[in-house]
């Protein structure tokens, strides 16, 4: 199954009820003043992260939500029913953008964290609201607001504390897997890892820390070359770097090409990243009497 994590998705407001046009009707009061209720406001649309999620797998088929609409008003001055929110989760490390405007709407980094992104619309106000001293029996009501519609981008950015990154082979995800509690896919052939892995290093009392691992760069990776360049944006935010290296080379090929190869790789994809904090992991150092 593929890793889904840039989607875009419809999302519409439900509309506002309509205002009613009604006036009381006793026995012995046949002309009794306006009594039409307002309508209801229509639901709201929000996102919401949630680390129950690590992916945008649920928006990778359905891409269209409706709020519900709200209530239309009614006589005996009774107002129309809300209409209920739409609440959509989301991985944390989110990023919302409106596609008519090209801009930046929010990043969702925190557990819970919401935000509104469509509006319902406002009930029409009914007949009642419209009476004056003029106009005591007005015939009109207001019709509800339409709510708002937006076409969003989702991109997710994972959050994690330390971000592990090598070339095809070098043992990431090895490392992962004796680290934390990730149980990622580990084959002795190139690109095993085909999206990002995300693993819990538990450490003293109650703290711990999230490690990411994502496919192997490639020389060439900025240029489209290979799977690696694809994740970058799932490292962007950590606070330290892995650059795993493999003592696993080819011969007359020196250990720092491999470094100088992921240097150039973070740098062309991101300056930021390339200058970020760093360890480097020699990895399979078992291998280095064989060459």
């Amino acid at each position: 199954m593929a890793f889904v994590d840039d989607v875009t998705i419809t999302v519409k407001a439900g509309d506002g009820g309509n205002g009613c046009v009604s006036f009381h009707r006793f026995r012995f009061k046949p002309k009794g003043g306006p009594d039409g209720g307002n309508g209801g406001q229509g639901g709201s649309v929000f996102l919401r992260a949630t680390r129950e999620l690590n992916s945008l797998e649920p928006y990778r088929f359905k891409r269209s939500f409706h709020a519900e609409r709200g209530g239309h008003g009614e006589g005996n001055d009774r107002d129309g029913k809300k209409g209920q929110d739409l609440i959509l989760d989301v991985p944390l490390g989110t990023v919302v953008i409106d596609l008519k405007t090209n801009t930046i709407l929010k990043e969702l980094i925190s557990e819970g964290e919401t935000f509104l992104v469509a509006k319902g619309g406002s009930g029409g106000k009914g007949n009642k609201f419209f009476a004056t001293s003029t106009n005591r029996a007005p015939r009109i009501a207001g019709k509800g607001q339409k709510g708002e519609e937006r076409r969003l981008r989702l991109i997710l950015k994972t959050i994690a504390d330390i971000g592990i990154v090598g070339l095809p082979n070098a043992g990431k995800s090895t490392l992962l897997s004796k680290l934390t509690n990730a149980k990622p896919k580990i084959g002795d052939f190139p690109f095993t890892t085909l999206s990002p892995n995300v693993g819990v290093l538990k450490v003293q009392d109650e703290d711990s820390i999230l490690l990411a691992d994502i496919p192997g760069l490639i020389e060439g990776a900025s240029e489209g070359k290979g799977l690696g360049h694809l994740f970058l944006r799932h490292i962007e935010r950590t606070k330290l770097l892995l650059l795993v290296l493999s003592m696993d080379f080819v011969p007359k090929k020196h250990i720092l090409e491999d470094y100088h190869i992921l240097l150039k790789e973070l740098n062309a994809y991101n300056e930021k990243l390339a200058r970020a904090p760093r360890i480097v992991v020699i990895n399979k150092i078992d291998l280095a009497q064989k060459h």
